[in-house]
């Protein structure tokens, strides 16, 4: 997530405080991804020295365009105010309208981890794969339940539930998918076997049949670092 332009699409409203950037962050995600009030004041240090916002210390100016800008509910005496400049308002459209780089595939740990166990002596990657398989679909039936309770007119924690249970299922359609290949493999392997030992009397070379091992269900635990609170 580019936390970068998502401080500059706040700020394209008018100006604000760093506590309020966090806040409207926060509820604009539908509180789905939290943010550090230090992460926040980094960036907006970051994009003042790149010439995309500018500060003062006499709190929000008038916004690009004459807009009225939002008060923040408090403001400490000495917080600075930021709004955006030409520059930052050019570089979110540029943003907005640039596709994100998807032509190599992510380092999916998931992914790795099966790929990894295949190697593994004595590993059951079956059993692993409905491990992680059971572990999602746990994690989507918990979304599909924030879903369900929360405010149907809160669109955007709605759209940010959607896009993670569509994240999940298709995380658990490549697990099935993978166990079908895996176990696929292995019955031609032991078919390839069976033939050598017909033909010559001798097994065929390969990697053996993985043990039976239990491999333990992850903790469940929220994907964020404090629960998602929804509003009725």
């Amino acid at each position: 997530m580019s936390v970068r332009h998502a401080m500059l699409a706040l700020l394209s409203e008018g100006p604000k405080y760093g506590l309020q950037l966090r806040e409207e962050f926060e509820a604009r995600t539908g509180e789905v991804w939290p943010l550090n009030v230090g992460q926040v004041y980094t960036t907006l240090q970051r994009l003042e020295r790149d010439g995309l916002v500018e500060s003062d210390d006499e709190g929000p100016q008038s916004p690009p365009g004459g807009a009225t800008p939002r008060a923040p509910r408090e403001v400490p005496s000495r917080e600075k105010g930021y709004r955006i400049t030409g520059g930052g308002l050019r570089e979110l459209e540029t943003w907005l309208r640039t596709p994100p780089d998807l032509s190599s595939p992510p380092r999916d740990e998931l992914v790795m981890k099966v790929l990894v166990a295949l190697r593994v002596p004595g590993a059951s990657v079956p059993d692993i794969i409905q491990a992680h398989r059971r572990y999602l679909v746990q994690l989507m039936q918990q979304w599909t339940h924030i879903k369900e309770e929360a405010d149907p007119r809160d669109l955007n924690l709605g759209l940010a539930v959607d896009a993670e249970i569509f994240r999940l299922d298709s995380v658990v359609r490549w697990l099935d998918a993978a166990d079908v290949r895996i176990k696929r493999a292995a019955a031609d392997r032991a078919a390839e076997n069976e033939a050598a030992i017909a033909a010559t009397g001798t097994t065929s070379t390969g990697a053996g049949s993985p043990a039976e091992e239990q491999w333990p269900l992850p903790r469940l635990r929220p994907t964020s670092n404090r629960e998602v609170r929804t509003r009725r």
